[in-house]
Protein backbone atom coordinates (compact mmCIF):
# COMPACT_ATOMS: atom_id res chain seq x y z
CA UNK A 1 0.00 0.00 0.00
CA UNK A 2 1.34 4.04 -0.59
CA UNK A 3 2.22 5.73 2.71
CA UNK A 4 -0.26 7.35 4.95
CA UNK A 5 -0.52 9.91 7.27
CA UNK A 6 -1.01 7.38 9.88
CA UNK A 7 2.00 5.13 8.67
CA UNK A 8 3.90 8.59 8.61
CA UNK A 9 2.52 9.47 12.18
CA UNK A 10 3.59 5.51 13.63
CA UNK A 11 6.93 6.40 12.03
CA UNK A 12 9.28 6.35 15.01
CA UNK A 13 11.85 8.35 13.94
CA UNK A 14 9.71 11.06 12.86
CA UNK A 15 7.83 11.90 16.13
CA UNK A 16 4.81 13.72 14.22
CA UNK A 17 1.73 14.52 16.52
CA UNK A 18 -1.98 14.82 15.31
CA UNK A 19 -2.86 18.10 16.07
CA UNK A 20 -6.51 17.74 14.03
CA UNK A 21 -8.12 15.59 11.50
CA UNK A 22 -7.03 12.63 12.96
CA UNK A 23 -10.31 10.44 11.78
CA UNK A 24 -8.57 11.42 8.21
CA UNK A 25 -5.47 9.88 8.62
CA UNK A 26 -5.95 6.58 6.38
CA UNK A 27 -5.52 9.04 3.64
CA UNK A 28 -2.30 7.83 0.83
CA UNK A 29 0.32 10.37 0.24
CA UNK A 30 1.30 11.14 -2.98
CA UNK A 31 3.94 13.02 -2.03
CA UNK A 32 5.55 15.41 0.90
CA UNK A 33 5.82 19.20 -0.32
CA UNK A 34 7.65 22.02 1.39
CA UNK A 35 5.96 25.55 0.80
CA UNK A 36 6.49 28.97 2.40
CA UNK A 37 4.19 30.69 0.34
CA UNK A 38 0.87 32.43 1.14
CA UNK A 39 -0.76 30.58 -1.47
CA UNK A 40 0.77 27.29 -2.89
CA UNK A 41 -2.22 25.95 -4.17
CA UNK A 42 -1.44 26.92 -8.03
CA UNK A 43 1.74 24.22 -7.33
CA UNK A 44 -0.72 21.40 -6.16
CA UNK A 45 -1.75 18.60 -7.88
CA UNK A 46 -3.29 16.71 -4.98
CA UNK A 47 -2.25 14.37 -2.88
CA UNK A 48 0.49 16.17 -1.20
CA UNK A 49 1.35 16.69 2.53
CA UNK A 50 2.60 20.23 2.61
CA UNK A 51 4.96 21.16 4.72
CA UNK A 52 5.47 24.84 6.56
CA UNK A 53 7.22 26.57 9.07
CA UNK A 54 4.49 29.83 8.55
CA UNK A 55 7.25 32.03 7.36
CA UNK A 56 5.55 34.07 5.38
CA UNK A 57 1.52 33.24 6.88
CA UNK A 58 0.17 35.21 9.88
CA UNK A 59 -0.69 32.11 11.53
CA UNK A 60 -2.29 33.71 14.18
CA UNK A 61 -4.93 35.49 12.15
CA UNK A 62 -8.08 33.31 12.34
CA UNK A 63 -9.83 34.63 9.29
CA UNK A 64 -6.49 34.29 7.19
CA UNK A 65 -6.21 30.90 8.58
CA UNK A 66 -9.57 29.93 7.46
CA UNK A 67 -9.07 30.82 4.24
CA UNK A 68 -5.41 29.57 3.76
CA UNK A 69 -6.60 25.63 5.13
CA UNK A 70 -9.86 26.19 2.64
CA UNK A 71 -7.51 26.50 -0.37
CA UNK A 72 -5.25 23.62 0.80
CA UNK A 73 -8.35 21.44 1.55
CA UNK A 74 -10.00 22.82 -1.88
CA UNK A 75 -7.02 21.69 -3.86
CA UNK A 76 -6.44 18.32 -2.28
CA UNK A 77 -4.11 18.48 -0.19
CA UNK A 78 -4.51 15.71 2.26
CA UNK A 79 -2.50 17.19 4.80
CA UNK A 80 -0.28 19.58 6.79
CA UNK A 81 2.43 19.66 8.64
CA UNK A 82 3.99 22.20 10.77
CA UNK A 83 7.38 22.76 12.35
CA UNK A 84 7.27 23.81 15.88
CA UNK A 85 10.57 25.41 17.00
CA UNK A 86 11.03 27.87 14.27
CA UNK A 87 8.94 30.52 13.50
CA UNK A 88 6.10 29.44 16.28
CA UNK A 89 6.90 27.50 19.46
CA UNK A 90 3.63 26.07 19.14
CA UNK A 91 0.82 25.64 16.60
CA UNK A 92 -1.19 29.17 16.67
CA UNK A 93 -4.91 28.29 17.54
CA UNK A 94 -5.94 29.89 14.64
CA UNK A 95 -4.47 27.28 12.91
CA UNK A 96 -5.71 24.21 14.53
CA UNK A 97 -9.15 25.54 14.96
CA UNK A 98 -9.15 26.34 10.99
CA UNK A 99 -7.89 22.38 10.27
CA UNK A 100 -10.19 21.31 12.54
CA UNK A 101 -13.36 23.03 10.94
CA UNK A 102 -12.16 21.95 7.79
CA UNK A 103 -11.34 18.62 8.56
CA UNK A 104 -7.72 18.92 7.43
CA UNK A 105 -5.23 16.71 9.25
CA UNK A 106 -2.65 18.54 10.75
CA UNK A 107 1.02 17.40 12.26
CA UNK A 108 2.91 18.99 14.57
CA UNK A 109 6.78 18.35 13.36
CA UNK A 110 9.24 18.65 16.35
CA UNK A 111 12.36 21.12 15.76
CA UNK A 112 14.72 18.03 15.66
CA UNK A 113 13.03 16.16 12.24
CA UNK A 114 13.37 17.95 8.99
CA UNK A 115 11.30 18.28 6.55
CA UNK A 116 14.08 16.67 4.75
CA UNK A 117 13.44 13.32 6.66
CA UNK A 118 9.80 13.23 6.08
CA UNK A 119 10.18 13.58 2.40
CA UNK A 120 12.48 10.56 2.70
CA UNK A 121 10.59 8.41 4.70
CA UNK A 122 7.61 9.41 1.90
CA UNK A 123 9.31 8.97 -1.26
CA UNK A 124 10.99 5.66 0.19
CA UNK A 125 7.53 4.00 1.05
CA UNK A 126 6.13 5.15 -2.51
CA UNK A 127 9.34 3.14 -3.60
CA UNK A 128 8.71 0.03 -1.33
CA UNK A 129 5.09 0.28 -2.41
CA UNK A 130 6.00 0.37 -6.33
CA UNK A 131 8.54 -2.38 -5.78
CA UNK A 132 5.60 -4.70 -4.08
CA UNK A 133 3.62 -3.65 -6.84
CA UNK A 134 6.02 -4.24 -9.65
CA UNK A 135 6.67 -7.59 -8.03
CA UNK A 136 3.42 -8.79 -7.33
CA UNK A 137 2.74 -7.68 -11.48
CA UNK A 138 5.96 -9.89 -12.56
CA UNK A 139 4.99 -12.73 -10.53
CA UNK A 140 1.07 -12.29 -11.83
CA UNK A 141 2.40 -12.36 -15.33
CA UNK A 142 4.36 -15.44 -14.82
CA UNK A 143 1.03 -17.02 -13.14
CA UNK A 144 -0.46 -16.40 -16.18
CA UNK A 145 1.70 -17.49 -18.32
CA UNK A 146 1.84 -20.98 -16.63
CA UNK A 147 -1.96 -21.01 -17.15
CA UNK A 148 -1.87 -20.17 -20.29
CA UNK A 149 0.18 -22.92 -21.16
CA UNK A 150 -1.38 -25.55 -18.92
CA UNK A 151 -4.86 -24.45 -19.05
CA UNK A 152 -5.45 -22.47 -22.12
CA UNK A 153 -8.21 -18.76 -21.98
CA UNK A 154 -10.42 -20.86 -19.41
CA UNK A 155 -6.36 -20.90 -16.89
CA UNK A 156 -6.13 -17.42 -17.90
CA UNK A 157 -9.15 -16.00 -16.94
CA UNK A 158 -9.27 -18.13 -13.73
CA UNK A 159 -5.77 -16.50 -13.09
CA UNK A 160 -6.24 -13.36 -13.55
CA UNK A 161 -9.89 -13.27 -12.05
CA UNK A 162 -8.27 -14.55 -8.44
CA UNK A 163 -5.65 -11.31 -9.52
CA UNK A 164 -7.62 -8.82 -9.10
CA UNK A 165 -10.17 -10.21 -6.80
CA UNK A 166 -12.93 -10.15 -9.67
CA UNK A 167 -13.94 -11.87 -12.61
CA UNK A 168 -13.27 -12.22 -16.03
CA UNK A 169 -15.07 -13.01 -19.10
CA UNK A 170 -14.00 -13.97 -22.78
CA UNK A 171 -16.04 -12.91 -25.94
CA UNK A 172 -15.73 -14.18 -29.16
CA UNK A 173 -15.50 -12.29 -32.58
CA UNK A 174 -19.94 -12.66 -32.67
CA UNK A 175 -19.92 -11.00 -29.08
CA UNK A 176 -20.95 -13.93 -27.18
CA UNK A 177 -19.24 -15.22 -24.21
CA UNK A 178 -17.32 -17.85 -24.39
CA UNK A 179 -15.89 -18.65 -20.77
CA UNK A 180 -16.05 -16.77 -17.66
CA UNK A 181 -14.11 -17.24 -14.05
CA UNK A 182 -15.70 -17.84 -11.41
CA UNK A 183 -18.65 -19.46 -13.58
CA UNK A 184 -21.04 -17.17 -11.82
CA UNK A 185 -19.57 -13.96 -13.68
CA UNK A 186 -20.97 -15.37 -17.31
CA UNK A 187 -24.36 -14.30 -16.45
CA UNK A 188 -23.05 -10.60 -15.63
CA UNK A 189 -21.13 -10.98 -19.05
CA UNK A 190 -23.95 -11.29 -20.67
CA UNK A 191 -25.49 -8.33 -19.83
CA UNK A 192 -22.65 -6.19 -21.20
CA UNK A 193 -22.90 -7.96 -25.13
CA UNK A 194 -24.46 -4.75 -26.17
CA UNK A 195 -21.61 -2.63 -25.10
CA UNK A 196 -19.02 -5.60 -26.44
CA UNK A 197 -20.40 -4.85 -29.69
CA UNK A 198 -20.25 -1.41 -29.69
CA UNK A 199 -16.19 -2.04 -28.61
CA UNK A 200 -16.15 -4.07 -32.02
CA UNK A 201 -16.19 -1.32 -34.07
CA UNK A 202 -13.55 0.71 -32.53
CA UNK A 203 -10.02 -0.09 -34.39
CA UNK A 204 -7.62 -2.55 -32.19
CA UNK A 205 -6.32 -1.71 -29.59
CA UNK A 206 -9.62 -0.55 -28.01
CA UNK A 207 -10.42 -0.06 -24.13
CA UNK A 208 -13.77 0.94 -22.35
CA UNK A 209 -15.43 1.16 -18.92
CA UNK A 210 -18.53 -0.28 -19.44
CA UNK A 211 -21.49 0.54 -17.38
CA UNK A 212 -22.01 -1.96 -14.75
CA UNK A 213 -24.67 -4.15 -14.69
CA UNK A 214 -26.91 -3.71 -11.70
CA UNK A 215 -24.20 -1.16 -10.49
CA UNK A 216 -22.58 -3.94 -8.98
CA UNK A 217 -19.06 -3.59 -9.82
CA UNK A 218 -16.72 -1.92 -12.39
CA UNK A 219 -15.94 -3.31 -15.65
CA UNK A 220 -13.55 -2.83 -18.42
CA UNK A 221 -13.51 -4.12 -21.48
CA UNK A 222 -10.85 -4.62 -23.80
CA UNK A 223 -10.33 -5.35 -27.88
CA UNK A 224 -8.31 -8.41 -28.32
CA UNK A 225 -6.48 -8.42 -31.84
CA UNK A 226 -3.79 -6.93 -33.65
CA UNK A 227 -6.16 -7.10 -37.22
CA UNK A 228 -8.28 -3.81 -38.17
CA UNK A 229 -11.35 -5.61 -36.52
CA UNK A 230 -11.07 -7.16 -33.24
CA UNK A 231 -11.30 -11.09 -32.64
CA UNK A 232 -12.49 -11.63 -29.19
CA UNK A 233 -12.70 -8.94 -26.61
CA UNK A 234 -12.09 -9.36 -22.81
CA UNK A 235 -14.34 -8.27 -19.48
CA UNK A 236 -12.29 -7.34 -16.16
CA UNK A 237 -14.38 -6.72 -13.31
CA UNK A 238 -13.59 -5.32 -9.94
CA UNK A 239 -14.73 -3.44 -6.88
CA UNK A 240 -12.58 -0.55 -7.60
CA UNK A 241 -10.30 0.34 -10.40
CA UNK A 242 -7.08 -1.80 -10.39
CA UNK A 243 -3.57 -0.98 -8.57
CA UNK A 244 -0.33 -1.25 -9.88
CA UNK A 245 -0.38 -5.05 -9.38
CA UNK A 246 -4.06 -5.71 -11.06
CA UNK A 247 -3.05 -3.64 -13.89
CA UNK A 248 0.19 -5.31 -14.80
CA UNK A 249 -1.91 -8.88 -14.77
CA UNK A 250 -4.80 -7.22 -16.77
CA UNK A 251 -2.22 -5.68 -19.65
CA UNK A 252 -0.01 -10.01 -19.22
CA UNK A 253 -3.60 -11.23 -19.72
CA UNK A 254 -4.46 -8.58 -23.03
CA UNK A 255 -0.93 -10.05 -24.14
CA UNK A 256 -1.78 -13.21 -23.76
CA UNK A 257 -5.13 -14.03 -24.86
CA UNK A 258 -4.26 -11.86 -27.89
CA UNK A 259 -1.59 -14.17 -28.34
CA UNK A 260 -3.57 -17.40 -27.90
CA UNK A 261 -5.99 -15.69 -30.60
CA UNK A 262 -3.06 -14.77 -33.24
CA UNK A 263 -2.42 -18.27 -32.95
CA UNK A 264 -6.01 -19.39 -33.48
CA UNK A 265 -6.05 -17.30 -36.48
CA UNK A 266 -2.99 -19.09 -37.95
CA UNK A 267 -4.44 -22.53 -37.05
CA UNK A 268 -8.03 -21.43 -38.79
CA UNK A 269 -6.09 -20.65 -41.61
CA UNK A 270 -4.68 -23.93 -41.99
CA UNK A 271 -8.40 -25.22 -41.15
CA UNK A 272 -9.66 -23.16 -43.94
CA UNK A 273 -7.05 -24.73 -46.45
CA UNK A 274 -8.41 -28.33 -45.80
CA UNK A 275 -11.16 -27.70 -45.43
CA UNK A 276 -11.67 -25.92 -49.17
CA UNK A 277 -9.41 -29.22 -49.90
CA UNK A 278 -12.11 -31.27 -48.43
CA UNK A 279 -14.66 -29.08 -50.71
CA UNK A 280 -13.22 -29.67 -53.91
CA UNK A 281 -13.13 -32.97 -53.50
CA UNK A 282 -17.08 -33.20 -52.72
CA UNK A 283 -17.50 -30.98 -55.72
CA UNK A 284 -15.51 -33.56 -57.72
CA UNK A 285 -17.68 -36.57 -56.60
CA UNK A 286 -14.81 -38.40 -54.46
CA UNK A 287 -16.40 -38.29 -50.71
CA UNK A 288 -14.58 -41.14 -49.63
CA UNK A 289 -11.21 -38.91 -50.57
CA UNK A 290 -13.15 -36.04 -48.84
CA UNK A 291 -13.94 -38.06 -45.84
CA UNK A 292 -10.01 -39.07 -45.75
CA UNK A 293 -8.47 -36.06 -45.76
CA UNK A 294 -11.42 -34.27 -43.66
CA UNK A 295 -10.55 -36.62 -40.36
CA UNK A 296 -11.70 -35.57 -37.24
CA UNK A 297 -11.56 -31.96 -38.28
CA UNK A 298 -14.93 -32.36 -40.57
CA UNK A 299 -15.77 -35.95 -40.27
CA UNK A 300 -18.62 -35.36 -38.36
CA UNK A 301 -20.20 -32.82 -40.74
CA UNK A 302 -20.07 -35.50 -43.55
CA UNK A 303 -21.70 -38.47 -41.71
CA UNK A 304 -25.04 -36.54 -41.61
CA UNK A 305 -26.84 -34.79 -44.22
CA UNK A 306 -25.91 -30.96 -44.57
CA UNK A 307 -26.21 -27.74 -46.09
CA UNK A 308 -24.75 -25.71 -48.34
CA UNK A 309 -24.77 -22.21 -48.15
CA UNK A 310 -23.15 -20.29 -50.61
CA UNK A 311 -23.14 -15.47 -49.78
CA UNK A 312 -21.92 -13.67 -51.82
CA UNK A 313 -22.59 -9.41 -52.62
CA UNK A 314 -24.51 -7.53 -54.79
CA UNK A 315 -22.08 -6.02 -57.15
CA UNK A 316 -22.31 -2.00 -56.89
CA UNK A 317 -22.17 0.76 -59.77
CA UNK A 318 -21.23 -0.64 -62.59
CA UNK A 319 -16.57 -0.89 -62.82
CA UNK A 320 -16.78 -0.75 -58.56
CA UNK A 321 -14.36 -2.63 -57.54
CA UNK A 322 -14.53 -5.49 -55.04
CA UNK A 323 -14.09 -3.54 -51.68
CA UNK A 324 -13.31 -4.01 -47.81
CA UNK A 325 -16.84 -3.53 -46.95
CA UNK A 326 -17.81 -6.66 -49.01
CA UNK A 327 -15.17 -8.95 -47.05
CA UNK A 328 -16.55 -7.48 -44.07
CA UNK A 329 -20.41 -8.55 -45.41
CA UNK A 330 -18.90 -12.02 -45.87
CA UNK A 331 -16.66 -12.29 -42.66
CA UNK A 332 -20.17 -11.14 -40.43
CA UNK A 333 -21.76 -14.38 -41.82
CA UNK A 334 -18.75 -16.27 -41.87
CA UNK A 335 -18.61 -15.32 -37.72
CA UNK A 336 -22.13 -15.54 -37.29
CA UNK A 337 -22.04 -19.29 -38.24
CA UNK A 338 -18.46 -20.53 -36.46
CA UNK A 339 -19.73 -18.82 -33.05
CA UNK A 340 -22.79 -20.52 -33.63
CA UNK A 341 -21.13 -23.91 -34.20
CA UNK A 342 -18.77 -23.53 -31.41
CA UNK A 343 -21.16 -22.43 -29.06
CA UNK A 344 -23.25 -25.63 -29.54
CA UNK A 345 -20.00 -28.20 -30.46
CA UNK A 346 -21.14 -28.51 -34.23
CA UNK A 347 -18.57 -28.85 -36.82
CA UNK A 348 -18.63 -26.34 -39.78
CA UNK A 349 -17.09 -25.75 -42.96
CA UNK A 350 -16.25 -21.98 -43.92
CA UNK A 351 -14.00 -21.45 -47.48
CA UNK A 352 -13.38 -18.34 -48.64
CA UNK A 353 -13.59 -19.03 -52.62
CA UNK A 354 -13.15 -15.54 -54.35
CA UNK A 355 -15.88 -13.08 -54.00
CA UNK A 356 -17.95 -15.96 -52.40
CA UNK A 357 -18.38 -17.50 -49.29
CA UNK A 358 -19.08 -21.53 -49.24
CA UNK A 359 -20.18 -23.05 -46.06
CA UNK A 360 -21.33 -26.77 -45.06
CA UNK A 361 -22.92 -26.78 -42.15
CA UNK A 362 -25.35 -29.69 -40.28
CA UNK A 363 -28.88 -29.21 -41.30
CA UNK A 364 -31.12 -28.48 -38.62
CA UNK A 365 -27.93 -27.50 -36.71
CA UNK A 366 -27.49 -23.79 -34.74
CA UNK A 367 -24.90 -22.93 -37.35
CA UNK A 368 -27.74 -22.66 -40.10
CA UNK A 369 -30.41 -21.17 -37.80
CA UNK A 370 -27.56 -18.25 -37.11
CA UNK A 371 -27.14 -17.97 -40.68
CA UNK A 372 -30.99 -17.74 -41.32
CA UNK A 373 -31.24 -15.16 -38.17
CA UNK A 374 -28.60 -12.81 -39.61
CA UNK A 375 -30.24 -12.79 -43.00
CA UNK A 376 -33.37 -12.04 -41.48
CA UNK A 377 -31.82 -9.40 -39.35
CA UNK A 378 -30.26 -7.52 -42.65
CA UNK A 379 -33.75 -8.11 -44.31
CA UNK A 380 -35.39 -6.07 -41.69
CA UNK A 381 -32.87 -3.64 -41.43
CA UNK A 382 -33.40 -2.57 -45.76
CA UNK A 383 -35.91 -0.45 -45.29
CA UNK A 384 -33.91 2.29 -42.93
CA UNK A 385 -30.22 1.34 -45.64
CA UNK A 386 -32.87 2.75 -48.15
CA UNK A 387 -33.74 5.75 -46.76
CA UNK A 388 -30.28 6.53 -45.99
CA UNK A 389 -28.19 4.95 -49.25
CA UNK A 390 -24.69 4.84 -49.56
CA UNK A 391 -21.90 2.62 -50.60
CA UNK A 392 -23.15 -0.44 -49.00
CA UNK A 393 -23.19 -2.98 -50.59
CA UNK A 394 -26.04 -5.84 -50.44
CA UNK A 395 -25.60 -9.80 -49.24
CA UNK A 396 -27.22 -12.71 -50.94
CA UNK A 397 -27.65 -16.06 -49.56
CA UNK A 398 -28.64 -19.28 -51.26
CA UNK A 399 -29.39 -22.22 -49.18
CA UNK A 400 -29.55 -25.79 -50.61
CA UNK A 401 -31.98 -28.96 -49.47
CA UNK A 402 -30.25 -31.05 -47.07
CA UNK A 403 -27.70 -33.56 -48.78
CA UNK A 404 -25.28 -36.12 -47.99
CA UNK A 405 -21.81 -36.38 -48.90
CA UNK A 406 -22.38 -37.78 -52.78
CA UNK A 407 -24.78 -35.22 -53.70
CA UNK A 408 -22.82 -31.84 -52.80
CA UNK A 409 -22.39 -31.26 -55.82
CA UNK A 410 -26.32 -30.94 -56.67
CA UNK A 411 -26.48 -29.54 -53.21
CA UNK A 412 -23.49 -26.66 -54.60
CA UNK A 413 -25.70 -26.14 -57.57
CA UNK A 414 -29.20 -25.57 -55.78
CA UNK A 415 -27.62 -23.09 -53.73
CA UNK A 416 -26.33 -21.24 -56.35
CA UNK A 417 -29.74 -21.47 -58.22
CA UNK A 418 -31.57 -20.16 -54.89
CA UNK A 419 -28.36 -17.28 -54.55
CA UNK A 420 -29.77 -16.04 -58.10
CA UNK A 421 -33.52 -16.13 -57.11
CA UNK A 422 -32.31 -14.23 -54.01
CA UNK A 423 -30.79 -11.73 -55.97
CA UNK A 424 -33.16 -11.14 -58.74
CA UNK A 425 -35.57 -10.95 -56.74
CA UNK A 426 -34.10 -8.09 -54.36
CA UNK A 427 -34.27 -10.89 -51.29
CA UNK A 428 -31.30 -11.25 -48.49
CA UNK A 429 -31.48 -15.17 -48.01
CA UNK A 430 -33.64 -17.99 -50.11
CA UNK A 431 -33.95 -21.75 -50.06
CA UNK A 432 -33.90 -24.14 -52.57
CA UNK A 433 -36.81 -25.98 -50.72
CA UNK A 434 -38.65 -22.71 -50.85
CA UNK A 435 -38.21 -22.34 -54.95
CA UNK A 436 -40.07 -26.11 -55.50
CA UNK A 437 -42.63 -25.57 -52.97
CA UNK A 438 -43.45 -22.09 -54.68
CA UNK A 439 -43.65 -20.57 -58.62
CA UNK A 440 -41.69 -20.37 -61.42
CA UNK A 441 -44.12 -17.09 -62.40
CA UNK A 442 -42.01 -14.65 -60.11
CA UNK A 443 -38.60 -15.92 -62.10
CA UNK A 444 -40.18 -14.10 -65.49
CA UNK A 445 -39.41 -10.74 -63.33
CA UNK A 446 -36.06 -10.90 -65.46
CA UNK A 447 -35.83 -8.28 -67.74
CA UNK A 448 -34.30 -10.42 -69.47
CA UNK A 449 -37.22 -12.44 -69.51
CA UNK A 450 -39.72 -9.78 -70.75
CA UNK A 451 -37.85 -8.69 -73.52
CA UNK A 452 -38.18 -11.71 -75.11
CA UNK A 453 -41.67 -12.48 -74.36
CA UNK A 454 -42.31 -8.63 -75.79
CA UNK A 455 -40.38 -9.49 -79.02
CA UNK A 456 -41.83 -12.84 -79.16
CA UNK A 457 -45.50 -11.08 -79.03
CA UNK A 458 -45.30 -7.52 -80.91
CA UNK A 459 -46.64 -9.12 -83.96
CA UNK A 460 -50.25 -9.81 -82.36
CA UNK A 461 -50.37 -6.53 -80.34
CA UNK A 462 -49.52 -4.39 -83.42
CA UNK A 463 -52.24 -7.08 -85.01
CA UNK A 464 -54.48 -6.19 -82.26
CA UNK A 465 -54.01 -2.41 -82.54
CA UNK A 466 -55.49 -1.71 -85.76
CA UNK A 467 -58.80 -3.25 -84.41
CA UNK A 468 -58.75 -6.14 -86.96
CA UNK A 469 -59.06 -8.79 -84.20
CA UNK A 470 -58.75 -9.54 -80.32
CA UNK A 471 -55.94 -12.25 -80.83
CA UNK A 472 -53.88 -11.86 -78.18
CA UNK A 473 -56.54 -12.61 -75.22
CA UNK A 474 -58.02 -15.54 -78.14
CA UNK A 475 -54.54 -16.95 -77.31
CA UNK A 476 -54.47 -16.69 -73.91
CA UNK A 477 -57.85 -17.90 -73.26
CA UNK A 478 -57.24 -21.08 -75.39
CA UNK A 479 -53.96 -21.58 -73.82
CA UNK A 480 -55.59 -21.71 -70.68
CA UNK A 481 -58.26 -24.25 -71.48
CA UNK A 482 -55.12 -26.36 -73.03
CA UNK A 483 -56.76 -25.97 -76.69
CA UNK A 484 -59.92 -27.07 -76.04
CA UNK A 485 -62.05 -25.08 -78.65
CA UNK A 486 -65.52 -25.17 -77.02
CA UNK A 487 -64.33 -24.15 -73.53
CA UNK A 488 -61.99 -21.00 -75.00
CA UNK A 489 -64.93 -19.79 -76.99
CA UNK A 490 -67.00 -20.06 -74.46
CA UNK A 491 -64.64 -17.68 -72.60
CA UNK A 492 -64.37 -15.19 -74.99
CA UNK A 493 -68.07 -15.43 -75.87
CA UNK A 494 -67.47 -16.09 -79.62
CA UNK A 495 -68.03 -19.19 -81.36
CA UNK A 496 -65.59 -22.11 -81.65
CA UNK A 497 -65.18 -21.62 -85.76
CA UNK A 498 -63.99 -17.61 -85.07
CA UNK A 499 -61.71 -19.19 -82.49
CA UNK A 500 -59.89 -21.41 -84.58
CA UNK A 501 -59.89 -18.92 -87.50
CA UNK A 502 -57.79 -16.44 -85.15
CA UNK A 503 -55.36 -19.33 -83.79
CA UNK A 504 -54.79 -19.96 -87.46
CA UNK A 505 -53.88 -16.04 -88.19
CA UNK A 506 -51.61 -16.43 -84.87
CA UNK A 507 -49.81 -18.89 -86.60
CA UNK A 508 -49.69 -17.20 -89.81
CA UNK A 509 -48.10 -13.32 -88.19
CA UNK A 510 -45.97 -15.30 -85.87
CA UNK A 511 -44.33 -18.13 -87.99
CA UNK A 512 -45.20 -21.08 -85.32
CA UNK A 513 -46.96 -23.92 -85.12
CA UNK A 514 -49.65 -24.22 -81.90
CA UNK A 515 -49.16 -27.97 -82.50
CA UNK A 516 -45.26 -27.94 -80.91
CA UNK A 517 -45.31 -27.78 -77.09
CA UNK A 518 -42.33 -25.85 -77.29
CA UNK A 519 -43.89 -23.06 -78.94
CA UNK A 520 -46.82 -23.22 -76.46
CA UNK A 521 -44.95 -23.20 -73.46
CA UNK A 522 -42.97 -20.52 -74.52
CA UNK A 523 -46.40 -18.15 -75.65
CA UNK A 524 -47.63 -19.17 -72.48
CA UNK A 525 -44.39 -18.08 -70.45
CA UNK A 526 -44.56 -15.01 -72.66
CA UNK A 527 -47.89 -14.26 -71.99
CA UNK A 528 -47.53 -14.27 -68.43
CA UNK A 529 -44.57 -12.42 -68.20
CA UNK A 530 -46.08 -9.28 -70.26
CA UNK A 531 -48.68 -9.49 -67.95
CA UNK A 532 -47.09 -9.17 -64.80
CA UNK A 533 -46.25 -5.36 -65.63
Amino acid sequence: MPPTLASLVHHSALKLTVRAGEDRLDVPVRWAHVSELADPVPYMEGGELLLVTALKLDAEDPEAMRRYVKRLADAGVVGLGFAVGVNYDDIPDALVEAARHEGLPLLEVPRRTPFLAISKAVSAAIAADQYRAVTAGFAAQRELTRQALTAGPEGVLAALAAQVDGWAALYDASGAVVAAAPEWAGRRAARLVTEVERLRERPTPASVVAGAPDNEDRVELHSLGTGRRPRAALAVGTAAAPGTAERYAVHSAIALLTLTTERSRSLYAAEQRIGSAVLRMLLAGEPDHARAVAGDLYGGLLDAPFRVIVAEVVPGPAGRPHTETDTDALGAVAEAVESAAARSGESVLVVPDGDRLVVLAADGGAAVAACAAHAAALEAARPAREQTPGDEQELVVGLSAPVGPIAAAAAYKQAEQALSVARRRGRVCVEHEQLAAGSVLPLLADDAVKAFADGLLRALYEHDATGRGDLVASLRAWLSRHGQWDAAAADLGVHRHTLRYRMRRVEEILGRSLDDADVRMELWLALKATSSE
